[in-house]
This record gives C-alpha cells, sequence and structure tokens, in this order.
C-alpha cells in the first residue's frame, strides 16, 4: 500500500503506519504468499496464528501493503498502556473485555467493522500458541461468530519468523541478523453450509475447528513440516487460558 492508500485510514492509524513501515522494511525481510486470496472489497475476517508478540506487526505489515489494513480485536489491558492505548483507540481497533458484562462489545463492534466494509484481524487461539513446536492449539469461537452472523469471508493467514526477533513471551528482540517474516494468506473457508443454523455450541466448534485446520494448513507449507494430528489444548493440560504460563512438571506434552 501506498502512502497515498492509506489516505482513509483514521490519523492516528497513518500515523502508526508511517512510524512502523519504514523500520519493518529495514529491520525484516518478506516472504509474502497468498495475497490474491485477500478480497478486493468488502468486509472480512482475516485469521493469523499468533506465534509473538511481534507478530502483529508482520501481520499488520502483510496487509497494510496488500491494500487491506486489518483493525484487530486485542486484549483490553492493552488499550490502557499510556501512548499505545491511545494509538489504538485512535486507530478505531477494537478492545476485547475477557470474562466481563462488556464481553459482548467487541463481537458487536467487530460485526459492524465488517459490515462497513473493514477487514477485522482476529487471533482465533486468543493468545500466543502453547504447542511447545508452535503450531496452532485449539481455537476460540470469536472469528467463527463474526463470520456467522455476518456471513463474511474468513481468510486464514499462516506465519513464521516473528518468533525468530521476539521469542514466546520473550522481552529482548533480536533483530540483526534480519529475520525473514513468512506470510502465506489461503482461500476462504467454506463455512456456507453452516449459515442460517442455530448457533449452538457444536455449530461454533465445527466453524472454528475449519478455520484452525485452514491456518495449519497454511503454515505447514511455509514450514515444510506436517503438523500433530491432534491440535494442542491448553485446557487438558491444566493451563490458563492466557498470559505467561509455566507447564506442570512432567508435562511433556
Amino acid at each position: 500500500m501506498t502512502a497515498g492508500g492509506t489516505r482513509a485510514l483514521p490519523f492516528a492509524y497513518r500515523l502508526a503506519v508511517g512510524i512502523l513501515r519504514p523500520l519493518l522494511m529495514v529491520l525484516t525481510k518478506r516472504d509474502w504468499q497468498g495475497a490474491e486470496h485477500l478480497p478486493a472489497t468488502g468486509g472480512f475476517v482475516a485469521a493469523p496464528n499468533h506465534l509473538s508478540y511481534f507478530d502483529p506487526l508482520s501481520f499488520a505489515h502483510f496487509m497494510i501493503d496488500n491494500g487491506r489494513p486489518p483493525y484487530f480485536l486485542g486484549k483490553e489491558g492493552v488499550f490502557r498502556v499510556p501512548v499505545v492505548g491511545a494509538i489504538l483507540r485512535g486507530a478505531q481497533q477494537i478492545p476485547v473485555y475477557r470474562n466481563t458484562g462488556r464481553a459482548a462489545d467487541a463481537f458487536r463492534a467487530a460485526v459492524a467493522a465488517v459490515e462497513c466494509g473493514k477487514c477485522v484481524g482476529v487471533y482465533p487461539e486468543g493468545t500466543l500458541t502453547r504447542d511447545p513446536d508452535l503450531w496452532p492449539m485449539v481455537g476460540k469461537t470469536g472469528a467463527a461468530r463474526i463470520a456467522l452472523a455476518t456471513k463474511c469471508p474468513v481468510i486464514p493467514v499462516a506465519q513464521w519468523g516473528p518468533q525468530a526477533v521476539l521469542e514466546p513471551y520473550g522481552k529482548r528482540p533480536r533483530v540483526f541478523p534480519r529475520k525473514t517474516m513468512h506470510l502465506r494468506a489461503g482461500p476462504p473457508v467454506d463455512l456456507t453450509d453452516l449459515y442460517d443454523q442455530p448457533v449452538t455450541g457444536a455449530l461454533l466448534r465445527e466453524a472454528t475447528d475449519r478455520i484452525m485446520a485452514a491456518i495449519t494448513v497454511e503454515l505447514e507449507t511455509i514450514r515444510g513440516e506436517q503438523a500433530p494430528a491432534e491440535r494442542f489444548d491448553s485446557r487438558k493440560h491444566g493451563l490458563p487460558e492466557t498470559g505467561k504460563f509455566r507447564r506442570p512438571q512432567g508435562d511433556d506434552a
């Protein structure tokens, strides 16, 4: 996306792009694939895997330079960080209030954004993957809920490389030598047979499993490896839903 192509974005969004994009161009190399699958117009959900606190930057860079800047669903706590929170709010990003009475606000805001023709970026895993080999883990149902409510396309986006800049839960980035950000968008996830059905837990789980499977297929292509047959599930391993964690002793999974 050229500088002129960002003119329709909120000022804070343009400011962030103006500061961060030149840095990413200098500090990272890029291997981008599958941009032809990104809808040229209309609202949709882009669903990436989550490896590192650095990967929102690589994902946004990929999307912006391919003409579809994302509006993220992000943890509400980040919106309270000085300066960063002000930029996020000014850029019209969408806070997620987990486990509160305002939890539905993010869903309504995301649906409205899609209906306005925006790309809404949703990390289906909800947090950094806990899989020991960084494969996508069992997803949460947010992306599926938005897609079924709006009947919009869901584009799976796999990324690999951000974890080499900043390891999961790491605080010290390693930018040199320059790392390659591998991003690959896949074709829309087919959910059409699930439209207009009663929204049950089973329906949401089916839609979510399809989204996670599509992301995993694209990541397998990038990595040249096959993912485990069973997706990692934090609940089965007694891990908290979000935040930094420590696996129980003796858990080799």
